[in-house]
């Protein structure tokens, strides 16, 4: 019963993984028998570079992924650690993410060569990300907002109240 956590999440990884694959699989097989078979008579060589392109954009992402879900052994071939989950935000999720909207510039491509703007997406919400990121450390310097009136003679109130000398009430 050790050690079920981890048996766990390799199998889930594993299944995930296994997944993936077969949406990479399904996406590049429909995409050359569509566009390259049915529509041969249109097919030129930008239409093989962007089929290199998508075949990049989804080798890059799931390879890192395989990586983080690798389980480690120990000496004696016991599971220590099922890898990292798939399944949680951040890095993850972006490697998904990827995917899938490859999966989705591919297959619409099909259908109208505009479907390529889609691929800004990722470029944009990196900007988006990266500009919080920058932005956070921007405003560590700053102040606060300006305070009104109001709150201003309020705190001067607290700080002479609480500069006051207090005195012990004794018994004589």
């Amino acid at each position: 019963m050790a050690n079920q956590g981890a048996k766990k999440r390799k199998e889930e990884n594993s299944r995930r993984l296994k997944n993936l694959l077969r949406f990479i699989i399904f996406s590049n097989v429909f995409y050359l028998v569509v566009r390259a078979g049915i529509f041969h008579s249109t097919f030129k060589w930008k239409h093989w570079v962007g089929f290199m392109l998508t075949f990049f954009a989804y080798v890059i992402p799931y390879q890192q992924l395989a990586m983080m879900a690798k389980p480690t052994y120990s000496e004696s071939g016991e599971l220590e650690d099922g890898g990292f989950d798939l399944t949680t935000d951040g890095v993850c999720g972006y490697l998904h993410d990827v995917i899938y909207i490859t999966g989705f510039v591919q297959l619409t491509t099909i259908i109208s060569e505009k479907f390529w703007y889609i691929y800004l997406v990722i470029p944009a919400f990196a900007a988006y990300k990266l500009l919080g990121f920058v932005r956070g450390f921007m405003s560590l310097g700053s102040k606060g907002p300006e305070e009104d009136e109001k709150s201003r003679k309020k705190t001067e109130k607290m700080e002479r109240k609480a500069s006051r000398p207090k005195f012990a009430r004794t018994r004589n």
